[in-house]
C-alpha cells in the first residue's frame, strides 16, 4: 500500500485507505488548483446510442487510460482493455502504467488535455476536491443507470456494494468510482480456535467469557497495533454504531452537539475499558508497531488483532503455513443494537474518475462500465487477493480464507455494511479520537473522561468557521 498522506510517524494501510474514502476532501495534494488553462479545441468524441452501446462510444475513438501502478499492478486494467477493443476492434488504448499520478496528470489538467480515465490512486495522487471544485470530473450518472457488462437487465448501480455510489458522490453528484473493497473487524486464527475449541463470539459478554478462557491457556486474548491507536477505534465504533444505527453515524459526521457522549459510544468506551483493566490486551502491545503487534498475534502470542481486511495480504510472509486467519465482525453491545449482528465496517477504495475535459468522455465511462463488470472483478480479485466494489465478483472462486471470510462478512452484512466519515472530511478530530482511545485502552482516561475529550474536539471544529463543513 502507499504512504498515508497524513502527517505520522509511520503510515498505515488504514488510514490511506481512509482518505480515499473521503475522496481527497481534506488532502491538499497538488500544490496548484487546477482552474484555467486553454480549452481544448476538441470537442468529445460520441457516436450513436443504442441498446449495445448504451453511453454513445465512437467505435473508432482512441481511448487513453492511466493507471496507478501500485500493489496491484496493471495486469487487472489491461485485461479490461482487451474486453474494450474486442468490442470496439477499430479503437486504439494508450494505456500508461504510472506510480506519480499527480506529478504526471497535473499540468494536462491546467492545459485541459487529460487523459480519458484514470486510476487516482497513490500518495502522489491528484487532489479530487480540487478537481471537483474547478469542474474538471465528469458526473458518472450515465454509466450508473447504463446496463450492466454482465446483465442488460441489472444497472451498473446495482451491481455495486454498499456504500461505493456514495464514497464517490460530491454535492449530490457522483464523480468517483472505487474499484476495491475494504472491510474491518476482529481477526483470529481459526486453526487456533477449532483446536482450543473456541467459538467465536458473536456479543461482548460472550467475548469476555471466551478473554478469561483464553487467559487461563496462556496466551494473550487481544493485541493492537499499539502506535496507532486508531486501530482499536474500528471495533470500538463499529460496536458504538451498531448500537446507535445510523442516526448515531449522521450525529457524529455532522458535528451534531454531544454525539459522542450517546449512551451508545458511553457503553462501547466501558467495554474497552473493561477489555484493559480485566487485563486482556497483551501487555507492551501500547509499544509496538503495527508490524510487530501483527507479528506477535501471527506468532500465537494473541488470539485476536483489530484490522481491515488488507492484514492477510500484509502478512503472507510472516503467518505461519496453516496459521488460516479469517475475519468476525465485532460482537454486539446489547440486545437491543440497531443494527444486526452481522454489521460491520466497510468502504470503497482505489479511484477511478473520467475528466470532463478528455476527449473521449463516453470512452472513458465505457471502459468503467467494463471494469466494474463481474468478469473483469473477478479476474482481480484472483490476482490481487482484494475485494473488488462489486456484488459477487468472488462467486465461485477458491479464495484464502482470510479473503474468504471477508467475502462471507461483506455478504451478510448487506446493506448494514457502513463507515464514518468524520475521520476524512475532519483530520484534527480524527486525531482526537485516536489520542483518546489509547488513554482509554490503556487505562490513563476513563470512558466519561474519553467522551468528553473528543466532544470538545469536535464541537472546535463546529464552531470553526474556517474549516469547511461536510454533511452526510
Amino acid at each position: 500500500m502507499n504512504p498515508s498522506p497524513f502527517a505520522q510517524p509511520y503510515p498505515t494501510r488504514r488510514t490511506v485507505l481512509r482518505a480515499a474514502v473521503a475522496a481527497g476532501a481534506t488532502l491538499p495534494l497538488l500544490s496548484a488548483c487546477v482552474t484555467s488553462g486553454k480549452d481544448s479545441d476538441t470537442k468529445a468524441e460520441t457516436g450513436a446510442k443504442s441498446s449495445t452501446n448504451p453511453l454513445g462510444v465512437k467505435e473508432d475513438a482512441p481511448l487513453e487510460v492511466v493507471i496507478f501502478k501500485g500493489g496491484y499492478g496493471d495486469d487487472y486494467a489491461k485485461k479490461a482493455e482487451g474486453l474494450y477493443t474486442s468490442k470496439y476492434p477499430k479503437a486504439t488504448i494508450d494505456h500508461k502504467g504510472i506510480q506519480k499520478v499527480g506529478e504526471a496528470l497535473q499540468p494536462r489538467f491546467v492545459a485541459n488535455t487529460p487523459p480519458d480515465v484514470v486510476d487516482n490512486t497513490g500518495a502522489g495522487r491528484l487532489d479530487l476536491a480540487t478537481l471537483v471544485g474547478a469542474k474538471q470530473l465528469s458526473d458518472l450518472k450515465d454509466l450508473l443507470e447504463a446496463p450492466s457488462f454482465d446483465d442488460p437487465a441489472v444497472k451498473v448501480k446495482d451491481t455495486l456494494l454498499p456504500g461505493v455510489i456514495e464514497d464517490g458522490t460530491f454535492d449530490g453528484s457522483t464523480l468517483v468510482l472505487n474499484f476495491t473493497y475494504t472491510a474491518w473487524g476482529l481477526w483470529y486464527s481459526k486453526p487456533l480456535f477449532a483446536s482450543k475449541g473456541w467459538t467465536y463470539p458473536k456479543t461482548w459478554d460472550e467475548m469476555m467469557a471466551l478473554c478469561a478462557t483464553i487467559k487461563a491457556a496462556g496466551i494473550a486474548p487481544w493485541t493492537y497495533q499499539g502506535k496507532y491507536p486508531e486501530y482499536m477505534n474500528d471495533p470500538l465504533l463499529t460496536m458504538a454504531a451498531k448500537t446507535g444505527g445510523t442516526d448515531l453515524l449522521k450525529a457524529v459526521d455532522n458535528l451534531q452537539p454531544n454525539a459522542w457522549k450517546s449512551d451508545a459510544f458511553k457503553a462501547a468506551a466501558e467495554a474497552f475499558a473493561e477489555l484493559a483493566a480485566k487485563g486482556y490486551i497483551m501487555a507492551g502491545s501500547e509499544a509496538l508497531s503495527h508490524t510487530e503487534s501483527q507479528a506477535a498475534w501471527c506468532q500465537g502470542k494473541a488470539a485476536f488483532i483489530p484490522c481491515g481486511s488488507w492484514l492477510e495480504a500484509e502478512q503472507k510472509d510472516v503467518a505461519p503455513k496453516g496459521f488460516d486467519m479469517v475475519m468476525g465482525a465485532v460482537p454486539a453491545r446489547t440486545a437491543s443494537d440497531k443494527m444486526g449482528g452481522a454489521a460491520i465496517q466497510a468502504a470503497s477504495s482505489e479511484a477511478f474518475i473520467v475528466p470532463s475535459k478528455a476527449k473521449n468522455v463516453a470512452g472513458g465511462m465505457e471502459y468503467l462500465r467494463i471494469l466494474f463488470s463481474k468478469q473483469s472483478a473477478k479476474s482481480f480479485a484472483e490476482s490481487a487477493g482484494t475485494l473488488p466494489a462489486v456484488v459477487g465478483a468472488t462467486d465461485g472462486l477458491t479464495l484464502s480464507s482470510g479473503l474468504d471470510s471477508t467475502s462471507a462478512a461483506v455478504k451478510a452484512a448487506g446493506k448494514e455494511a457502513f463507515t464514518f466519515r468524520f475521520r476524512t472530511w475532519y483530520a484534527p478530530l480524527a486525531k482526537a479520537v485516536d489520542d483518546a482511545t489509547g488513554e482509554l485502552i490503556n487505562k490513563r482516561a476513563t470512558p466519561a473522561e474519553w467522551a468528553d475529550r473528543i466532544q470538545k474536539a469536535a464541537d472546535a471544529i463546529a464552531k470553526d468557521s474556517s474549516v469547511k463543513k461536510y454533511t452526510r
